[in-house]
This record gives C-alpha cells, structure tokens and sequence, in this order.
C-alpha cells in the first residue's frame, strides 16, 4: 500500500526572514504591529496597547503557569509584514487528551507566501515541544480571542472577539489549514423586545418554588466570584475547547472584566435555587466605540488624551456584551435562561442600550444555539477554528 502524501504547503516568500521575538523592542513591535496593518481599516478597534502588554506578559498572566509561548516577527528588510504566536497548553492537552499545539495572535499582510512563512517558523516550534497538530487561531486559549472571522465583516467589532480582514481565510486556506468547527455569535436587539413565548418562560421560572433572581453583590464580590467559577467549572466537560480555569486564571478573568462589571451592575444577574446560585448572566457595556478613537493609547506625550476619549465615549455607548452565562446542571429546561435574559434585556433598555451580543456557540451546539434563537437572538457572525499537521 503506498505511503500517504505529504501535503505541498504554500510556498514561503524566499525574501522574509521570520525571528522569535526575545528583546522588550522585539515585543513592544509585536504588539504594536496591528496598529500599522489597520490604519485604513474603519472596522477595526485598537486593544488598549498597556493592557494588550500586561495580557502577554508571562509574569503577570496566569496562564502562562501552565503553557509556553513563543512570539515571532516576519520581516522584509526593515519593514515588518507579520507577526504569530506558537504555544503548549499542557492543561488543555491533560485534559482533551490531545497532543495537539496553537497558533494566534496572527496578523499578515495579503501575501500567502508571508503567511507560509510565519506557519511554518511557527509550526516548527510546536513540533519541536512534541506536539502533532497546530490548532488556531487563538489568542493563546479559547476562553480569550478566538476563531477567524469568516462571516458578519458589516457588524462592528464587539469587545474580545476577533477581528481580521476577509483574505485571511483565503491565506489560512492556501496554507492547508482545515475547518475544525464554526463558532456563531448572535446578537439581541432590546427595540424588537422580549419574544412573547420566552417572556412565558420566564414568568413560569419566576412563580417556581425557591427559585430567586436577583443582581450581582458588588460588595460580596469575592463570594460571587466563586459561585460563578463553580456554575462555569461544573457546566465543562471533554470536547471542543473549553476546559476549567485555574483559580488564578478565573481570578485574573474576573480582574480584566470588574471596571466594566462596576460601571453597570444593573446588568449582572444571578439566579438562586433555595438560596444557592444556580445561574448567573454577566453583561457589560460593549466599550468598542469608546476605545475607538483611543487607538490603541490611554496617553501620548504626558497627556492622557486616549484616557479622555474613553471617558467621553462611553456616554455614548449603545451595545452591550454578554460576557458569561451559565446554568447549572440539574437546572437546565426549567426556564431558568429566559428568566435571566429577560431581566438583561429590560435593564440594558432601561440603561438606553438598544443592541447586546452573544457568543461563541459552537455550530453543533445544537440546543444552546435554538435555546438563543428561542429567546430573540439572531447569528450575525461566523468565526472559524482551523487546524493544520506540524
């Protein structure tokens, strides 16, 4: 029986050098990379560069405890045309049972040949740890960034979800990458109101006995805080992607969101069972167009016009994000969904918010996904998971 086919990867441009980042100038260029690549770009939303810093910074996110990552440059002579990220997330592979590495953070320009370059540097470094697949994009893991935006390019770009130009697909695709799964996100629009037969539901949730929705403690935060790493870890099990976060992970999850959590509380809700959390909804103001005219800087030059900017864009605001959602099992089918995004959807109007996002669910999510389409929500974009052998 003959041997199987190495598949012919693209050809990689003869002229680009790709270098592991080492050096703080090295890492400062990485992040700021975008920046240059999208300047024409209306869509996109520069991540704060400070917070995009302390975000990669091994010493300062927990993730890094349990996963190493290498950061590389592509180069043509001086100029910078693209930028990836290789990492082993041990956890991940402990807990899948998988044998498999990640790429992201990936940024290029329209040249598949660059891209071919930056795949294969990368996808050297994941076979050298051991690993037999490359899976990507991902900012590092899938409770972050993750996908490549294939559909939806005419939505705006919502808070920690990816965003790209449409020729990546074709570079991820040339380069032999294959489809894994389809992540959808979906979007509320608080104008149309609650649907009547989720509206139902939710009141038959609300008369159930020891049942309680109520809003997030701020000042008991810390307890919070647990019951919904306990809902979150006890919803997980084997299969695409997801997997529990360590406590210092959800902590610094947590960290990141709070800012957005304190300027609307009204948003954040939680559901007890006899006085248990059985459920919870966590929704925050959508800050996109407020970090927009930032670009990516809280300062330059000693003077914190980014800052100021924010601050007069988030009076302006009209989109929130549903950040995290979850019911515990036991609880589910008891209507328990459409109570909390019931009470979402009046307290964003009430805030003057008209549009919310939600997502990832996976395409074979088969459930969560009617459940959503049930209570309002409509797919609006479609990001995409690919894999590649190293």
């Amino acid at each position: 029986m003959p041997r199987p086919r190495t598949p012919a990867y693209a050809a990689k441009a003869l002229d680009i050098e790709v270098a592991e980042v080492h050096s703080p100038e090295g890492f400062s260029a990485f992040i700021r990379f975008p920046l240059k690549l999208y300047a024409q770009d209306a869509n996109y939303v520069s991540p704060i560069l400070v917070e995009r810093r302390e975000f990669l910074d091994s010493r300062r996110n927990p993730f890094f405890e349990h996963a190493q990552v290498a950061f590389f440059l592509a180069r043509r002579g001086e100029h910078i045309v693209g930028r990836i990220a290789a990492g082993i997330d041990e956890r991940y592979n402990r807990f899948h049972k998988t044998n498999t590495g990640f790429v992201g953070l990936f940024e290029c320009i329209q040249e598949v040949g660059v891209a071919a370059a930056l795949f294969e540097r990368a996808g050297g470094w994941i076979k050298a740890h051991g690993a037999v697949e490359m899976l990507g994009p991902l900012s590092m893991a899938f409770h972050h960034e993750c996908g490549l935006l294939v559909h939806g390019f005419e939505h705006p770009h919502s808070m920690y979800t990816p965003y790209n130009p449409p020729y990546y697909e074709q570079l991820f695709e040339a380069n032999h990458f294959r489809k894994v799964k389809d992540l959808y996100s979906y979007e509320f629009s608080a104008k149309q109101g609650f649907p009547q037969k989720a509206r139902q539901a939710a009141q038959r949730a609300r008369q159930s006995k020891g049942i309680h929705l109520r809003r997030l403690r701020l000042e008991q935060l810390e307890v919070e805080k647990d019951s919904i790493k306990s809902i979150y870890d006890s919803m997980l099990k084997p299969g695409f992607g997801l997997l529990p976060l360590t406590q210092a992970e959800f902590d610094y999850a947590m960290h990141r969101l709070r800012p957005l959590i304190m300027a609307r509380p009204e948003l954040c809700f939680v559901v007890e069972a006899d006085g248990e959390p059985v459920a919870f909804a966590l929704s925050m103001p959508d800050a996109q167009n407020a970090l927009r005219s930032a670009k990516g800087y809280l300062s330059r030059f000693g003077i914190p016009w980014g800052l100021l900017k924010i601050l007069w864009g988030v009076h302006k605001l009209e989109r929130v994000r549903v950040f995290l959602f979850g019911i515990r099992p036991g609880f589910r089918r008891r209507g328990l969904d459409a109570l909390l995004a019931e009470e979402t959807v009046e307290a964003a109007q009430k805030q003057g918010y008209c549009l919310g996002e939600l997502g990832w669910i996976a395409q074979d999510d088969a459930l969560l996904g009617r459940t959503v389409q049930f209570l309002g929500a409509k797919p609006i974009k479609t990001f995409r998971v690919f894999s590649r052998a190293v």
